[in-house]
């Protein structure tokens, strides 16, 4: 009998406009940003700007301080 995984953080639920936001994406957009909005359901503290470029790299997220936690804002970059 195998003993449970024992993980030494919670895991927490997206908000529901981080929900949205991935359910209306890509598979790739998803995989780019995902990483970013659960960081932001771990520390509850800063919301996540996500930015769009043309060249290779295409959707990047990062936190942002100025923006409240549960909300995301898109930029051109």
């Amino acid at each position: 009998m195998r003993t449970p995984r024992v993980y030494p953080f919670a895991m927490h639920q997206l908000p529901a406009a981080y929900q949205n936001y991935l359910a209306s994406q890509t598979q790739h957009v998803v995989d780019a940003v995902r990483p970013v909005l659960l960081q932001s359901a771990a520390d509850q503290r800063h919301g996540v700007r996500i930015t769009y470029n043309s060249g290779p790299t295409g959707h990047q997220a990062h936190l942002d301080e100025s923006i409240p936690y549960g909300e995301i804002v898109e930029d051109i970059d």
